[in-house]
């Protein structure tokens, strides 16, 4: 009985050091924001989106292509956006622009809500893979003496 308490508390323990590793939306967004550019006022893509990351309920970075990646920060909170599966952005001829399309998250237990963008600014994603590894390395326990 002592040994299985003593291996859940050991797991117990190695899950809260993998959970401490992982940066928040809070943190995340803060690091996007950070390392983005000045506001544009659209950005084109033609063969749908590369990827995309929640940031919280009211910004997401998306993907045009593997290395051309916009920060979309939206009108107010957009529900489920932090827990969706997959989401749609509105485009006018491959065109997104701010202040007239849309996110849309597709989740077919809720209700769709588009969620306006209301600001799209470039961001340098080798930037922010850096910055992101380097919280990461900071919020590691030192294995030292």
């Amino acid at each position: 009985m002592k040994k299985m308490l003593l291996i859940a508390a050991g797991a117990v323990l190695t899950m809260a050091g993998c959970a401490t590793n992982r940066l928040g939306d809070a943190e995340r967004l803060a690091i996007y924001r950070a390392h983005a550019g000045a506001p544009v006022s659209s950005f084109h893509y033609f063969t749908g989106l590369n990827g995309w990351t929640p940031l919280g309920d009211s910004a997401v970075a998306v993907w045009a292509r593997p290395n051309d990646v916009y920060l979309l920060e939206l009108s107010g909170r957009c529900p489920e956006l932090d827990f969706a599966q997959a989401i749609s952005v509105t485009s006018q001829m491959g065109t997104v622009s701010a202040r007239f399309d849309k996110i849309i998250v597709l989740d077919r237990n809720a209700m769709t809500m588009p969620c306006q963008i209301r600001e799209i600014r470039p961001v340098d994603i080798k930037a922010i893979r850096h910055a992101e590894q380097d919280r990461r390395e900071m919020a590691q326990p030192s294995g030292g003496t």
